[in-house]
């Protein structure tokens, strides 16, 4: 079920917005009549969906990223302070429930994932690596809501809801695992292979062009 959005008339950008605090910057309705709201930033309910969510080792597909590390047994405050990331989240208006996101922020091109990441290497500063401008963007769904045809429309949203406001920004997305969908659908938001690394990571960088 692909997604119709309409965007709230945008307020003046204020920068990052303070933890904990989330503005509605859209709306959206599903094929099937299922109502959305579109917020920038997480507020406590949806911090605590996250981290449930990142600490579902059943979850085959999400265990792929490191959210488990991220999100699970870290800190979203802590990642929210010092990763300079603007997150926007879909969240299902009827129940509050949190069905996907998507955040993008400074990052160097090729510049692993947490995970994949020694502790010399994450305590590096990526804001100070980059001279080329590249951003990162990122996307997750949950159950019930992966699978059923959301993430293009909103996430073509937020992308760009997110170059407006950095019009110079390179996008590039790192992918790991053996995960066709989310190849699938950064070829679909205009993202092209730049490398790919058949090794234990199947790590795939793409970028927008």
């Amino acid at each position: 079920m692909g997604l119709s959005i309409s965007a709230h008339t945008p307020s003046r950008d204020t920068g990052m917005l303070p933890l904990f605090e989330s503005r509605e910057i859209g709306k959206a309705f599903g094929t099937t009549g299922t109502a959305f709201v579109i917020r920038e930033g997480l507020d406590a309910s949806g911090i605590n969906q996250l981290k449930k969510y990142s600490l579902d080792t059943s979850d085959a597909e999400l265990q792929k990223t490191s959210d488990f590390e991220r999100f699970g047994k870290g800190s979203y405050e802590d990642w929210y302070r010092s990763k300079e990331r603007t997150l926007f989240a879909l969240i299902e208006e009827n129940t509050g429930t949190l069905a996907a996101l998507a955040w993008f922020g400074p990052k160097p091109l090729g510049r692993k994932s947490m995970k994949h990441l020694s502790a010399d290497e994450r305590a590096e500063d990526e804001r100070a690596m980059d001279s080329h401008n590249w951003h990162t963007i990122v996307y997750r769904s949950y159950p019930p809501f992966r699978g059923t045809g959301i993430m293009k429309d909103f996430v073509r949203f937020c992308m760009d809801t997110y170059l407006k406001r950095h019009p110079k920004a390179k996008l590039w997305a790192g992918i790991y695992g053996a995960n066709p969908a989310s190849i699938g659908l950064a070829t679909g938001l205009g993202f092209a292979i730049r490398e790919s690394f058949a090794s234990d990571t199947e790590e795939t960088i793409m970028v927008k062009e």
